[in-house]
C-alpha cells in the first residue's frame, strides 16, 4: 500500500488544497491530511476546528484520513510510515521554498517529497488572503468548501 502525507496549516482549507488531496487520492492508496499546530502563528481556527473541517471536507474520499500534529513533519511521516510527503505547488515561488524543505526532510528522514501542481483556477488561492476577504465580508464561496465558508462567515459575524 502506498501511503502519503499532505501536511499544512489548513487555516482554513481551500479549494486548492482540496484539488491536491483529491488528485493524491486517485494516485495513492492512502492519503493522510495533517494540520500542524505552529507555535509561531496564531491561527484563526484551533486544531479541533480544523480537524472537524478537514473531516467534513474529505468525507467523500474513503482513502483519506486526517490527523493533527505539533511536531516536525518528518517525525509524523516516520511515525505514520508514509512512502512520500505530498506538497502542492501554485507558482515557481512555491517550488523554491518547498524544494529546500523537501531536501531537508529527505536528508533527515529519508522520506521523499512529491510535488503536485495546482490547476491555474486555484493557483491564486491562499488561506491568508481568504481569511482577509472573509473578515471584510467579501464573497469566498467559490474559493473554499461549503463547511469552511460557513465557519468563516460565523467566525467573522460573531466576532
Amino acid at each position: 500500500m502506498t501511503r502519503v502525507l499532505f501536511p499544512g496549516s489548513f487555516d482554513p482549507i481551500h479549494n486548492g488544497h482540496m484539488e491536491i488531496v483529491e488528485t493524491a487520492s486517485r494516485l495513492f492508496e492512502e492519503v493522510i491530511v495533517a494540520a500542524v499546530a505552529n507555535p509561531q502563528k496564531t491561527p484563526l481556527f484551533d486544531l479541533d476546528e480544523r480537524e472537524a473541517m478537514l473531516e467534513e471536507c474529505f468525507a467523500h474520499l474513503p482513502n483519506v484520513r486526517t490527523t493533527m500534529f505539533a511536531s516536525l513533519v518528518v517525525d509524523l511521516a516516520t511515525g505514520e510510515g508514509v512512502d512520500f510527503i505530498v506538497k502542492g505547488l501554485r507558482a515557481v515561488s512555491d517550488f523554491e521554498n518547498e524544494l529546500q524543505m523537501a531536501q531537508m526532510n529527505q536528508a533527515v528522514s529519508g522520506v521523499h517529497t512529491l510535488f503536485i501542481p495546482s490547476a491555474s483556477k486555484h493557483s491564486f488561492l491562499a488561506s491568508k488572503l481568504i481569511r482577509e476577504l472573509a473578515r471584510f465580508g467579501q464573497q469566498i464561496d467559490s474559493m473554499v468548501p461549503p463547511p469552511v465558508a460557513k465557519r468563516l462567515l460565523e467566525r467573522y459575524r460573531d466576532g
